[in-house]
């Protein structure tokens, strides 16, 4: 795979993954940047009497692993999200290894965006699923810049 995809180099169904285990620090970390204290992700005997039985990670935490392949791999550096759905399916636990996936599923030449598809998975099961729109840097845009 290339350090990053212009535009002119994606094609409909073009895939990248990453993956990470999400740990206690990967939660209280995320908890202090946010500033979502809520108990379900921070206090084990609440998190006991939710429907849960045990706390578990912040959605968002899991979805922000979708920004790592927007903007590290597919389409990568310089890739500028423009929007995103969510669906939030099941709770990532701690311990538990994430997988994000993206697909390209439309390319709109006429402003070099795309649509992807955005999944989380947990060992091969849904715990989010949604849609981006992002904007990508095509080549004669960054020939431009470098002529500059």
């Amino acid at each position: 795979m290339p350090e990053l995809y212009f535009f002119e180099d994606l094609s409909v169904g073009l895939t990248a993954k990453f993956s990470k285990t999400i740990t206690e620090a990967d939660i209280v970390l995320f908890a202090a940047v946010t500033g979502d204290t809520n108990p379900m992700h921070l206090d084990a005997e609440y998190a006991a009497t939710t429907i849960f039985k045990e706390r578990i990670a912040h959605g968002m935490l899991a979805a922000g692993l979708i920004t790592k392949v927007l903007g590290t791999q597919l389409p990568g550096p310089g890739t500028i999200y423009m929007s995103q759905s969510l669906k939030f399916r099941a709770p990532v636990k701690i311990g538990e290894t994430v997988t994000a996936t993206v697909e390209v599923m439309a390319l709109h030449p006429e402003k070099h965006r795309a649509t992807l598809r955005t999944v989380c998975t947990v060992k091969g099961e849904p715990v989010l699923e949604g849609e981006a729109y992002v904007s990508v840097p095509a080549r004669a845009s960054r020939a431009a810049q470098a002529a500059e």
